[in-house]
C-alpha cells in the first residue's frame, strides 16, 4: 500500500499530483507549491493569486481527512523553513527579519570555457524570477516589487564570499509567517549580473512566455524551446566547480534581550556530491531535505494533518538527523554564524 506520494516534479504539475494523492487517500509532500498569477492592474505593488494559494484552499479537507500534505519541503523552501522554526523556538526572542539568502560560486565548463548553464531547472528559474518578487511585511501582509528589486551583497560562508543578491518570488515567504512570527520575511537570490541580464533579454524577446506559438507548422512554448536549449541540470555535475550555500538570514532580539543577527546556512560542495553520490551538488542539496523529512514521518517524529508548511514541526529532530554521521543520519552539517 502506498502511503506517501512525493511529487519532484515542475511545479505546473503540483495540483494534479496535489488532489490525485488526496484522492487516492495517500499523504503528498513536494518541493514546489502551486504556481501563482500576477495581479492583473498592479502586478507590481500587489499580489494576485500567490504561490500555494490553491493548496492551502484545500486544507480543511485535508485535515478532517486526518491527511498530511507536508508542501515546501526541498531545500529552498524546505531547509530554509526549518532554520526559522529553529530560530523561533531557541535562538530568538522577537524576530525583525527571516530573510532567506541564497547564493553560490559555482562554474560550468565546457573544454575549459565556462559555459551559461543553470543548475536547476531553467523553467522554474524563469517562472520565479520573472514572476513580481514578493515580500512580506507585519503590518502591510503580502505585497509585490518588480523582480530583482532591493539588491544587496551578501558575504556567503565557507570560501563563497561576497555576492549580489535581490528579491524574487519564492515560498519561503508565502510559508514562514503562517507559522513564525516575524515583522518581515524576505527571499533574495544571488543570480548574478549575467544571469539577470539573459533573463530580462528572454523576458524583453517573449522567450519566458508560456503560451504556445506556432512555428513552422508546429505548436511550441518559447520558454519550453529555452529548457530545452540549455544543458540538462542532472548531467552538468562532471564540469561544475564551487559550491552552494542555502541559508536564513534571522535579525531581531535573542534570548538574552541582546540585538541579535544571525546565518543559519548549509553549504554543499559539487566535488563531494560527485565523488559521494554521483549528483550535482544542487540537485543532491535540494533532494536530501525531502529524504530526512519522509524518514522522520516515517518513525512518527514528526506527525500532522492538513496542509502544513515545514515550520510546523519541531526543527530539531530535522536538523539533528541532517548532520548526523552516517548511517545512523545523513552526514550532511549545517551551520550558523553571527552575521
Amino acid at each position: 500500500m502506498i502511503t506517501h506520494v512525493f511529487n519532484a516534479v515542475d511545479p505546473v504539475f503540483v495540483m494534479p499530483i496535489f488532489d490525485g494523492a488526496f484522492a487516492a487517500g495517500a499523504d503528498y509532500l513536494d518541493m514546489a507549491m502551486s504556481l501563482s498569477r500576477p495581479h492583473e492592474s498592479e502586478p507590481y505593488a500587489n499580489v494576485g493569486v500567490k504561490l500555494g494559494d490553491e493548496q492551502f484552499a484545500k486544507a480543511d479537507a485535508w485535515d478532517k481527512a486526518g491527511r498530511l500534505a507536508l508542501v515546501g519541503i526541498g531545500v529552498e523552501p524546505g531547509l530554509s523553513d526549518v532554520f526559522a522554526r529553529y530560530a523561533a523556538d531557541h535562538l530568538f526572542s522577537e524576530i525583525d527579519e527571516l530573510g532567506t539568502r541564497d547564493g553560490a560560486n559555482l562554474v560550468v565548463t565546457d573544454d575549459g570555457n565556462e559555459i551559461f548553464a543553470p543548475s536547476f531547472s531553467m523553467w522554474t528559474t524563469i517562472e520565479e524570477c520573472l514572476n513580481p518578487s514578493v515580500v512580506w511585511d507585519k503590518d502591510r501582509g503580502w505585497f509585490t516589487t518588480p523582480p530583482f528589486s532591493e539588491p544587496e551583497t551578501f558575504d556567503f560562508p565557507e570560501g563563497i564570499g561576497e555576492v549580489e543578491c535581490v528579491n524574487i518570488e519564492h515560498e519561503e515567504v508565502l510559508l514562514m509567517p503562517r507559522w513564525v512570527d516575524a515583522k518581515r520575511v524576505t527571499f533574495k537570490y544571488g543570480l548574478g549580473k549575467e544571469f539577470i541580464g539573459i533573463l530580462k533579454v528572454l523576458h524583453t524577446l517573449g522567450l519566458d512566455s508560456t503560451e504556445l506559438i506556432t512555428v513552422k507548422g508546429q505548436q511550441i512554448s518559447p520558454r519550453d524551446v529555452v529548457a530545452a536549449a540549455l544543458p540538462d541540470p542532472t548531467t552538468i555535475g562532471p564540469r561544475m566547480k564551487g559550491k552552494t550555500c542555502a541559508g536564513l538570514w534571522v535579525t531581531g532580539t535573542g534570548t538574552d534581550g541582546e540585538p541579535c543577527s544571525t546565518y543559519l546556512y548549509h553549504v554543499v560542495d559539487n566535488e563531494q556530491t560527485m565523488k559521494d553520490y554521483d549528483s550535482q551538488c544542487v540537485v543532491w542539496q535540494t533532494a536530501i531535505n525531502p529524504v530526512v523529512a519522509l524518514e522522520l514521518l516515517a518513525i512518527g517524529a514528526w506527525s500532522g494533518a492538513g496542509v502544513l508548511g515545514p515550520e510546523a514541526f519541531d526543527a530539531v529532530p530535522f536538523l539533528d538527523l541532517l548532520k548526523a554521521p552516517k548511517p545512523e543520519g545523513f552526514g550532511s552539517p549545517w551551520g550558523m554564524r553571527e552575521q
